[in-house]
């Protein structure tokens, strides 16, 4: 495809906008594993006037055209709160689609380069879909499976156009596997216990009836266990409540769990049903049969037989203390009880070492690799 033919624009209008959500579904027509997701729901993250998280950023969306017809998209972002809390001067790409022509892609990710440059960023990461508090990272493997709820999916020619631009690794993010029959070592389960009666831990499911209130426990603890991670960008409130609006139609509260030490929380643990299973269903659209054909393959076929665990956190004073084996082997026990066959654990940082320990200690298996790219500004 001809370079010079193919046209950037950024997204100004309302429609410009849904062509940006829209884009997907023409490159992965024919792609079984790829999910829709809802677009009323893209619709609200990518708001500036309805997601806070535009408040400590600033996002500016493209889309490649070429004769008339949308060939790929792009985000540049600029996270005032990222920079701020690690002292430096990143810009992300996020949002990535291009069909399977690399000049597309070329075109693309300059745009986006040269509009981070503008101003003053001095490298460009992804692919992060805002921050690393929502979706991260290229899929480097297990193309022939689809993604569980909140991860990405992409095609492989993605990783051959991001190197090729030029791109060099900056961090692995591993997904692990876990099923039904992988019980836990009793060896764990007899920690877990010792841990439970030794510093005196009670753990209590999610209340629902006061999701506002556990939701801004959650946030704190959250906030405070994850400072220390690489790539971690702290949440504001206002933020946190919203992503976590947005997850209150998933979530399952058996498998949500908080700790408390002498009736405080200090730590808390998340897992959600899998609905990727059923959202292919929808096609994108709530109405007018999408949510009936939800809820048919959720409540009547019973589709749904996987949950993510997405994050864990405990506060610093009790970290390293085992008190997430608690969590651990609360959510197998929870999930095997109420039907779910497998489980996945992510996303783990390479680097890790306790957390992807432990997840080999329960007998998972480590099936999905992310990938987190990184390029620098200066020669721009």
């Amino acid at each position: 495809m001809d370079y010079d033919r193919i046209e950037v624009k950024e997204v100004v209008t309302s429609s410009g906008m849904n062509q940006f959500i829209k884009c997907p579904w023409k490159l992965y027509r024919d792609n079984p594993c790829w999910v829709p997701p809802l677009i009323s729901a893209q619709r609200e993250l990518l708001d500036r006037r309805r997601n806070p998280f535009f408040r400590y950023a600033s996002v500016r969306f493209f889309t490649a055209q070429h004769d008339g017809r949308t060939v790929g998209r792009i985000a540049a972002i600029i996270n005032r709160t990222h920079n701020s809390f690690h002292e430096e001067k990143t810009g992300f790409f996020g949002f990535f689609e291009s069909i399977p022509e690399y000049s597309v892609a070329r075109k693309l990710l300059k745009v986006a380069m040269i509009h981070l440059k503008a101003e003053g960023m001095e490298r460009m990461r992804g692919p992060v879909n805002l921050s690393t508090n929502y979706e991260v990272g290229a899929l480097t493997n297990a193309f022939d499976q689809p993604p569980v709820v909140g991860m990405i999916y992409n095609p492989e020619y993605y990783l051959q156009y991001y190197e090729r631009f030029g791109f060099k690794k900056v961090k692995d993010l591993y997904a692990y596997k876990m099923t039904a029959e992988n019980t836990p070592p009793e060896r764990l389960v007899r920690i877990a216990e010792a841990v439970r009666q030794k510093e005196n831990v009670t753990v209590r499911n999610l209340n629902l009836r006061h999701f506002k209130s556990e939701a801004k426990i959650i946030n704190k603890i959250y906030n405070a266990a994850w400072s220390r991670n690489w790539g971690f960008v702290p949440v504001s409130e206002d933020e946190f409540q919203h992503i976590a609006k947005d997850m209150k139609s998933l979530v399952d509260p058996d498998l949500v769990f908080i700790a408390e030490v002498d009736g405080n929380p200090i730590g808390f643990s998340l897992a959600l049903p899998n609905a990727y299973q059923v959202l292919p269903y929808a096609n994108g659209r709530l109405f007018p049969f999408g949510l009936l054909k939800i809820l048919w393959h959720t409540k009547v076929r019973n589709k749904i037989d996987s949950a993510r665990i997405i994050t864990m956190g405990i506060e610093h004073d009790y970290q390293k203390r085992g008190i997430d084996s608690i969590f651990y082997i609360e959510t197998f026990n929870r999930g095997v009880a109420k039907g779910y066959k497998w489980g996945e654990l992510s996303w783990i940082l390479e680097d890790n070492v306790l957390m992807n320990r432990v997840a080999t200690m329960l007998g998972t298996e480590r099936y999905k690799t992310y990938r987190i790219y990184e390029t620098s500004l200066n020669a721009v």
